[in-house]
């Protein structure tokens, strides 16, 4: 067997940096995944005993839409902030945010946090206030390394960023009453961008993790077809977000989602179901195309609920990419081997099978629906605290080969 390429995040080079003191502050993935999957091992079963009746849902949001939020907003926002913190760093050579910086970061990440949560006890603008101060910030962490080495490739992350927080002001403005379509527009024009960015960063990385890992030379992306599958997610979120006939949204959704299916064709997934670090990320991806494709059935088939192709795109794509993502970025970037513990694995298939319950059991009737919420909220909710467990150790020590980071 050929040995497993070590490589950074994305790309080769290693921005010169200092070892930073705590480890936990040494480079953004740290804290930021520690916090998600912190994020979703809690408040999860906290939106079943909502759910269940047990504890009034927060009123500033309403139930769904706190949900919503904080699954984006707290959980897939955090994720994406220490990726792209440590991502950055690489592609630039430059840090972006380390130390007391870092740690002011995550801070502000969580007083939004508390701030949705408490809602209900504070001034009525500051929640909206404080929850959104955190992107702007980032972005400007994110863009300042990207200016100065003229990093062009990448500004779409800036601009994504910028796209965000246009989804949360939209959720705020409708949480406030000033705009009574903004929390639901909001939300999902904000899973359109996280779903835009993983079209994106699947194509840079999936085939070059399978690759590197197998060795099988043949593994490839197929640029073309990477641009039309980027360009058909744009035009088929801005054609829902805009709210054109539902028969052109639909036709638009089915054949991005057939693009995004084909696209993996070259990626070797045949070869990855002995690596769970691999075949999460494959798995996460497909379920990108299977959101698309139920977005666009659901014009053909009334019957099909429309939480089935948004919970293909959360539960399903951003819960297995990111857990995976997660797992494979913690180990290398921390200096270990790219191998996971068969209770992380565990977690994986966990993640997997709660998507499949969120998406499909409500197909079952009301008994079903109820029994397949609870049983899929569980077990999103134990993969997270498998992560948390398992990799907390990892995340607060410092790299086992030395380096900074």
């Amino acid at each position: 067997m050929r040995p497993v390429v070590q490589r950074s995040l994305l790309q080769a080079g290693e921005p010169a940096a200092q070892v930073v003191k705590p480890a936990i502050l040494g480079k953004g993935f740290r804290p930021f995944f520690l916090l998600a999957g912190l994020q979703v091992a809690l408040l999860m079963p906290l939106w079943l005993l909502m759910l269940g009746g047990a504890k009034a849902p927060p009123a500033y949001l309403g139930g769904p839409f706190w949900h919503a939020h904080e699954m984006i907003f707290g959980f897939a926002l955090a994720v994406i902030a220490g990726f792209l913190l440590t991502a950055i760093g690489n592609w630039t050579s430059r840090e972006t945010a380390t130390g007391g910086l870092l740690a002011a970061l995550a801070a502000l990440w969580l007083v939004g946090r508390l701030a949705v949560l408490f809602a209900d006890h504070l001034p009525r603008p500051l929640p909206a206030v404080l929850d959104l101060a955190f992107l702007p910030v980032l972005a400007v962490v994110c863009a300042r390394p990207m200016v100065a080495t003229q990093n062009k490739r990448n500004y779409q992350f800036v601009v994504m960023l910028a796209l965000l927080f246009a989804g949360n002001l939209g959720m705020h403005l409708g949480a406030l009453g000033v705009w009574a379509e903004g929390s639901r527009k909001g939300a999902w024009l904000a899973v359109y961008v996280v779903i835009a960015m993983i079209v994106v960063m699947t194509a840079r990385v999936v085939p070059m993790f399978t690759r590197n890992a197998t060795g099988q030379k043949s593994i490839r992306n197929l640029p073309k077809l990477d641009a039309v599958a980027a360009g058909g997610v744009v035009l088929a979120s801005l054609a829902d977000l805009a709210t054109l006939d539902e028969r052109l949204v639909a036709a638009l959704c089915v054949a991005t989602g057939l693009v995004v299916l084909a696209r993996m064709a070259p990626w070797g997934t045949r070869y990855t179901w002995n690596n769970s670090l691999l075949w999460i990320l494959h798995v996460g991806h497909a379920f990108v195309g299977l959101g698309f494709l139920l977005r666009g059935a659901a014009w053909f088939t009334p019957a099909l609920p429309a939480t089935a192709a948004l919970h293909a795109f959360t539960a399903g794509a951003i819960g297995c990419l990111t857990l995976g993502m997660m797992a494979r970025v913690s180990l290398g970037h921390s200096g270990r081997m790219l191998a996971v513990k068969p209770i992380v694995a565990v977690a994986f298939g966990a993640v997997v099978l709660a998507a499949l319950l969120r998406v499909f059991g409500p197909l079952g009737g009301n008994v079903a629906y109820r029994h397949s919420m609870n049983t899929a909220g569980g077990l999103f909710a134990l993969g997270f605290l498998v992560f948390v467990v398992v990799y907390t150790p990892i995340l607060l020590a410092p790299r086992v080969d030395g380096k900074p980071g």
